[in-house]
């Protein structure tokens, strides 16, 4: 709990900051949560060749943070834990809500916290979240044809143009750049394609990337149209533009994977006051530290409940960073994989409990670089219980370091960081495999396909 000269001071902060926006004292700037499906950092802000100049736009006009990272890298966990504050194990998500998942108190979504403090709170589109979208407690909810960006965006534009009250929190959710692809024009010619690392450069990787662009292209449009939006409306100046994305692409290593190519995904911040200029933010981020973040910009009190830590030290320059460390987790996505993560800015420590010796084939979406994969013998392929990176000198993540003898030191500490942070928020690992809901739908682990049949828990 802060003291009472804490909060009057982030209240203050937070006044200013949106007074300075809207010419009107003591007014609260307005919140659009953009999201997509999959995108991961692989994205042209980030300096990768996916035409996606509408994000680039924001960037340059806002901050782009290059070390942010998802709190639990598959889809409906990655989401509550943003919006509600909380790691996956406590929120509850230990899953995807569409399989039977869902987070063990609604209340603690950020559209509870925002109505506290005045805001109108409207969903646009892809939730993942609950099963029902009337679950979480919205004011408003735009029923678009589709959870693509062609049938959200117009919903999203079609709200801002009515001049809506404010202050409003909109939730835009695109399910691009999730499979299946759109289909590649002209402008995603495969032949001058190059697929992300780790993917091996061959002709159907390029022909299946080529499909990623296509997707993010598709994006890119919808978030144009957003942005356009506010724009002619008038409330650009005094508008908080979060786009962000749940996780990884979804290729094999990359989406429900701890590696940096699953956890790493992109935030792009637009705001007034720190959040201009085209600046760039180099400190290791979690998704957990959106929500602390905008509590002190608007002056409200942070709820008890979340894990995360304000940014705006940092965006300040009274720090260089907030976090000495970050976690992730994995539990349910098709099947059953249990995983941890511990993350410093040069160290990574990964362990898989469960004893499984070889990959999770349903939690990788089919496609085709995964047959790929197959062909060559990835279904059995040994996978270590423990894992360790050290991302200086293996930013790829490829020389595991745990048997390494001049690395113990480092091993034994990565661990400690481990168990601490399990035991600090009562990670139910800790008492063995963790059960699925009653009637949640799971594929078998030993199967290849989340396509194939499921088991509904009984």
């Amino acid at each position: 709990m802060r003291s009472r000269r804490e909060f009057i001071t982030s209240a203050a902060v937070g006044a200013a900051f949106s007074s300075a926006a809207s010419g009107a004292p003591g007014s609260k700037p307005n919140i659009v949560y953009i999201h997509s499906h999959d995108s991961g950092r692989y994205l042209q802000p980030y300096g990768h060749a996916v035409p996606t100049p509408n994000l680039q736009r924001l960037a340059g006009e806002g901050m782009l943070f290059r070390r942010a990272f998802s709190a639990a890298p598959t889809c409906s966990p990655s989401r509550a834990s943003l919006l509600s504050g909380q790691c996956a194990h406590s929120n509850g998500m230990l899953g995807l809500a569409h399989r039977g998942f869902s987070m063990t108190d609604y209340r603690r979504h950020i559209v509870h916290t925002l109505r506290a403090a005045g805001y109108e709170s409207t969903l646009a589109g892809l939730q993942h979240v609950a099963a029902k979208p009337e679950t979480i407690g919205y004011d408003r909810i735009l029923r678009p044809k589709t959870t693509s960006a062609v049938d959200v965006a117009p919903g999203a534009v079609e709200f801002l143009d009515a001049r809506p009250k404010q202050p409003f929190f909109l939730d835009t959710g695109f399910f691009e750049t999730h499979r299946e692809f759109h289909k590649p024009t002209a402008a995603e010619d495969a032949r001058f394609i190059q697929p992300p690392t780790p993917i091996a450069d061959t002709p159907q990787t390029r022909l299946d990337v080529a499909g990623f662009h296509a997707s993010a292209r598709v994006l890119d449009e919808g978030v144009g149209r957003v942005l356009d939006a506010l724009a002619r409306n008038g409330y650009a100046e005094n508008t908080i533009v979060i786009s962000t994305t749940d996780h990884g692409v979804s290729f094999p290593l990359m989406k429900c994977n701890l590696e940096d190519f699953g956890w790493g995904v992109s935030l792009i911040v637009r705001g007034p006051g720190e959040f201009r200029g085209g600046r760039v933010c180099d400190a290791m981020v979690s998704q957990l530290d959106v929500l602390p973040t905008l509590c002190e910009i608007i002056g409200i009190e942070k709820p008890a409940w979340y894990q995360g830590r304000s940014l705006m030290p940092v965006l300040r320059g009274a720090q260089k960073e907030i976090n000495d460390e970050i976690f992730a987790e994995v539990n349910y996505h098709a099947s059953y994989e249990p995983k941890r993560a511990v993350r410093t800015q040069r160290y990574k420590y990964i362990r898989r409990f469960g004893g499984r010796p070889t990959p999770v084939l349903p939690n990788i979406d089919d496609s085709l670089s995964k047959s790929l994969w197959l062909e060559y013998g990835w279904r059995n392929q040994q996978l270590p219980e423990e894992s360790l990176y050290d991302l200086i000198f293996d930013p790829t993540e490829q020389n595991n370091l745990v048997t390494d003898a001049p690395s113990h030191e480092v091993l034994a500490d990565m661990r400690e960081r481990m168990d601490r942070w399990m035991r600090r928020t009562n990670d139910p690992l800790l008492r063995g495999p963790v059960p699925a809901p009653h009637g949640a739908k799971v594929n078998d682990p030993d199967g290849v396909s989340p396509k194939e049949p499921t088991i509904t828990i009984a």
